[in-house]
């Protein structure tokens, strides 16, 4: 009874946290083909989402992500080809660990991080490592954890910052996005972050270091440590397709007339236009 009475409220829960908001705008910066092509497997694919629990993510980390997934190609024996192939695995809060179609993210604003030397053989064991996890349940401490920041919390001392960073519970049977890519890195020895960093010294030194070493345990990583490791690189799919500016529409576009009407003033008037000249700024572009 009891267990049935928490499931219910963790998937209304769930489902409240991972609602869209409606003010989100996406920018998409590659398009679906482009950023297809550009995957490798073992690629980590960092979302900036557009859910509440999105918000909340990208405030604590002080970072443009908020979701992760890995990309291991197209694996499952299934009839789903093309936009609609089963590509990534990731920790979703209401159905748990999953797999999904690269079209889910078309719209979104990505980013690939592939690590950097990474062994064939090892890359074929973290893949299968992701995929034995599908079917495990999402971390219901996480869930709760980040239910906590929509409500009003008093002040906090500073040195708490990053303790208010670990996430999960550290239950190898529920994931979080972050955690379960983590820990799948981690199953073949590769690093996310370096496991030592420059000791602090002063007056809060020591709950600063201790700090330090709790957050490399797998299950407190965030998707924005993927982004700022030094042992992963930036994919940009536009360069790996080949780019030259030449070719670029942006350098064959006209300058727009509300640019031209701000140079021939005496005065250099704010390119930032009022909201229908910047609709008439957009269409002429």
């Amino acid at each position: 009874m009891f267990h049935r009475m928490r499931r219910s409220i963790g998937l209304a829960l769930a489902r409240y946290l991972s609602a869209p908001m409606a003010s989100y705008r996406p920018l998409t910066t590659s398009a679906a083909p482009t950023l297809a092509a550009a995957l490798q497997p073992g690629d980590v694919l960092l979302v900036e989402g557009n859910t509440r629990v999105s918000g909340v993510i990208k405030y604590l980390t002080q970072s443009t992500w908020s979701h992760a997934a890995l990309y291991v190609g197209d694996v499952f024996d299934e009839c789903d080809k093309g936009d609609d192939a089963r590509v990534l695995i990731e920790a979703d809060m209401v159905n748990g660990v999953w797999a999904v179609p690269l079209s889910r993210y078309a719209s979104f604003h990505t980013r690939i991080c592939r690590p950097a030397a990474l062994k064939h053989e090892d890359r074929q064991r973290l893949v299968t490592y992701a995929i034995s996890r599908v079917g495990h349940a999402y971390d219901m401490k996480n869930m709760i954890d980040l239910a906590r920041y929509f409500m009003p919390l008093p002040p906090m001392p500073m040195r708490w910052g990053r303790r208010m960073l670990a996430f999960g519970s550290g239950d190898p049977t529920k994931a979080i996005c972050s955690s379960l890519i983590a820990q799948a890195f981690h199953s073949v020895g590769y690093p996310i972050l370096p496991p030592k960093r420059r000791r602090s010294s002063g007056p809060d030194a020591v709950e600063h270091n201790r700090e330090i070493l709790y957050i490399r345990h797998y299950s407190v990583y965030t998707p924005r440590d993927f982004d700022i490791s030094p042992y992963f690189s930036v994919v940009k799919p536009t360069l790996e397709r080949g780019f030259t500016y030449r070719s670029s529409r942006i350098a064959e576009a006209p300058v727009p007339s509300a640019v031209r009407r701000a140079h021939r003033g005496d005065e250099f008037e704010s390119v930032l236009q009022p909201e229908d000249e910047q609709l008439a700024y957009s269409r002429e572009l």
